[in-house]
């Protein structure tokens, strides 16, 4: 089968090599499918780099959530979503993932975008849901919102009643966060964000603020949330780890939250599965779906994976190989 490796640890356009590899084998409580669509993360360029928390063995292929057909065995036929089981990632025809993750594809959503929701809205419903407990009539600010990960944050945020504040990066990516349903765009290029957020909230700032960048984006935050706000730390895009000063927040009385959701998904997948079901119902109600702005062919992961790393794409970009 053809499918992307891994050799060494680099830029996504300089290591991964497109070749002829062997199929995978399932092991035990692991189903094989065919992959229909990979969608491209940030951390599928921290695996080629060497620099994610999870290290496969070289040579491996990258690509951590796909939407795909079970291959084999009672299930075979059944269009699921899920993350595969490294190095067996989702850039190639032919993938392997755990049985207990393979979760039905809303119908609601094609193949790509059954790809795209998986990670990122699960990501989205635990930070604000579970973690900063987001309440309706609430402003939420959601940084790279056109994003893949803040894209999704805006949607499930509008889902829940909240008003949602979206800062960004230029002018394309401004009217993209305003069709995904942003109530007030700020462009991070042109604008002042403190001082946008507090004239947006009459000075009051954001009860919530979600955060997948890190460095400046952070730092603007701790000056903007609200008197008993919420700051979701989801990632740091920017490639700057901030250092929060803990007596700011506590003579401003805000909580600074983390949210890592693989941990969600290893010590308590039920809520996940229930996660699931509310992302799926939302799906068939048209009220979230995945920005899918790039869909690409196999060929060009490489690219495409190099491209989301660098910050250059609005929303998200899939493999497509049906």
């Amino acid at each position: 089968m053809q499918g992307w490796r891994v050799h060494s640890n680099g830029e996504p356009r300089d290591v991964m090599r497109l070749e002829e590899i062997p199929e995978p084998e399932p092991g035990p409580g692991q189903l094989l499918v065919r992959v229909r669509a990979g969608n491209v993360n940030y951390p599928d360029a921290l695996l080629c780099r060497g620099e994610y928390q999870v290290r496969p063995p070289l040579p491996f292929t990258p690509g951590v959530e796909l939407c795909g057909e079970i291959v084999e065995g009672p299930r075979a036929g059944e269009r699921v979503l899920g993350q595969p089981v490294l190095p067996c990632g989702a850039f190639g025809e032919l993938a392997v993932i755990s049985e207990e993750s393979a979760r039905p594809a809303p119908e609601a959503l094609d193949d790509a975008e059954a790809a795209a929701l998986h990670i990122g809205y699960q990501t989205g419903w635990f930070g604000l849901h579970r973690r900063a407990g987001l309440q309706k009539g609430e402003t939420l600010l959601v940084h790279a919102a056109a994003g893949g990960v803040g894209s999704a944050a805006v949607q499930l945020g509008k889902a829940a009643g909240a008003r949602v504040l979206g800062v960004v990066g230029g002018a394309a990516k401004a009217e993209a966060a305003r069709e995904m349903g942003c109530d007030v765009v700020i462009d991070r290029r042109a604008d002042d964000v403190v001082a946008a957020v507090k004239e947006a909230t009459g000075g009051k700032g954001a009860d919530v603020v979600y955060d997948p960048v890190g460095g400046d984006a952070y730092k603007a935050s701790a000056k903007c949330v609200a008197f008993e706000g919420r700051i979701v730390v989801v990632g740091f895009a920017s490639g700057a780890v901030p250092t929060p000063g803990l007596n700011h927040a506590l003579v401003k009385n805000y909580s600074i939250l983390g949210l890592h959701w693989g941990l969600y998904a290893q010590r308590d997948p039920s809520a996940v599965d229930r996660c699931h079901e509310e992302l799926t119902r939302l799906a068939a109600e048209g009220t979230v779906k995945p920005l899918v702005s790039e869909r690409v062919a196999l060929d060009a992961a490489a690219d495409a994976v190099q491209r989301v790393f660098d910050g250059v794409t609005t929303g998200r970009v899939v493999v497509t190989l049906s």
